[in-house]
């Protein structure tokens, strides 16, 4: 089968491989998309502290049934929760297994889908209803996870809100919260491309570069500053106005992943009052939303996703690398 392997950093290759075999409790899936994620981008560079060559990638896509489930028929269109508990550690007893003290992921710790099959656990494999297509369905991981932080974060409708990034995660926590009832979503970002994805969605934008980002957030809430404010980019710049932009007693939602841990005033915590919550990945009810969210429409996704062959991933992952334009890059296999 037709297979996309990292070997080292920096180098992907499009290779042959043998067809997973299935054992009692194992389902083997036909992937239709797979999604290139943020951590697949740090496995390329080398940098994650887990993931060890050479490695299928890809832990967010969709596909069919080709045989293997207890209940499920062959053919069905799928997508799968990823994540690999251990089911005996404090979280997970305490049902926070997304949570896990040992948490791996398809994809990062086994072999995932960036190749024409895959084989997981069958008790991960998620139906897909027949009215999604299984494009929008490999984009349901990423959805889930803005699904979970804006869920998490307490957000209510009428709140005002600021959204840090606009890419991949930060689109989709902006589109749950547009979902969910906020009347107007701030997203702030330097890249002119994203900028004109966020836009498009109907997003009131702050250009990183050239606005001075404490002054517009004033003026769009009216000089009251966010009740939330969500950190999808994970950059430094972010957590030096990050606390200005709250108001007293306002709440920062962590959901990017810092590469190293950044300075935070935590004398503007206290000052201010403020609480900081911690996202990581999602539960299985976050993929449920997700799935409604998708088939109602209510927002354009289609605006967020590219498309490319297999056999053109080593210059895709050089391009996504430079910071080409694109939000959520998938591979049809």
């Amino acid at each position: 089968m037709k297979s996309i392997v990292y070997n080292s950093a920096q180098e992907i290759s499009v290779e042959e491989k043998s067809m997973p075999e299935i054992t009692a409790g194992e389902v083997l899936i036909k992937v239709a998309y797979v999604g290139v994620c943020g951590s697949d981008m740090n496995i390329y560079q080398g940098v994650h502290p887990r993931a060890k060559a050479p490695l299928i990638m890809g832990h967010e896509f969709s596909g069919t049934i080709v045989k293997g489930h207890p209940t499920l028929p062959d053919g069905t269109p799928v997508t799968v929760y990823p994540l690999l508990s251990c089911g005996h550690c404090e979280p997970c007893l305490s049902g926070y297994a997304h949570v896990c003290n040992t948490l791996r992921l398809i994809g990062i710790d086994c072999d995932g889908a960036m190749a024409e099959y895959v084989k997981v656990p069958a008790d991960k494999v998620m139906a897909i209803p027949q009215t999604l297509s299984l494009k929008l369905g490999a984009f349901l991981e990423p959805l889930a996870v803005g699904v979970h932080a804006v869920r998490r974060s307490g957000y209510k409708p009428g709140d005002r809100v600021v959204v840090f990034g606009a890419g991949p995660i930060g689109l989709c926590v902006a589109a749950c919260l547009k979902y969910f009832g906020a009347s107007r979503v701030i997203v702030v970002e330097a890249h002119p491309y994203r900028l004109g994805v966020a836009q498009k969605l109907g997003f009131t934008t702050i250009d990183a570069a050239s606005e001075d980002v404490r002054a517009r957030i004033k003026e769009y809430t009216a000089g009251v500053n966010a009740d939330f404010a969500f950190d999808c980019a994970a950059h430094p710049s972010v957590q030096t106005v990050l606390m200005d932009v709250l108001k007293v007693q306002g709440t920062a939602v962590i959901v990017g992943s810092y590469k190293k841990p950044p300075e935070v005033d935590l004398l503007k915590v206290e000052f201010k009052e403020l609480t900081v919550i911690g996202i990581r990945v999602y539960e299985r009810r976050d993929f449920e939303i997700a799935t409604s969210i998708l088939e109602s429409g209510f927002i354009d996704f289609d605006l967020m996703l590219s498309e490319s062959s297999p056999d053109k991933a080593p210059e895709v992952f050089q391009d996504l690398l430079r910071g080409g334009n694109t939000i959520k890059m998938l591979f049809k296999m």
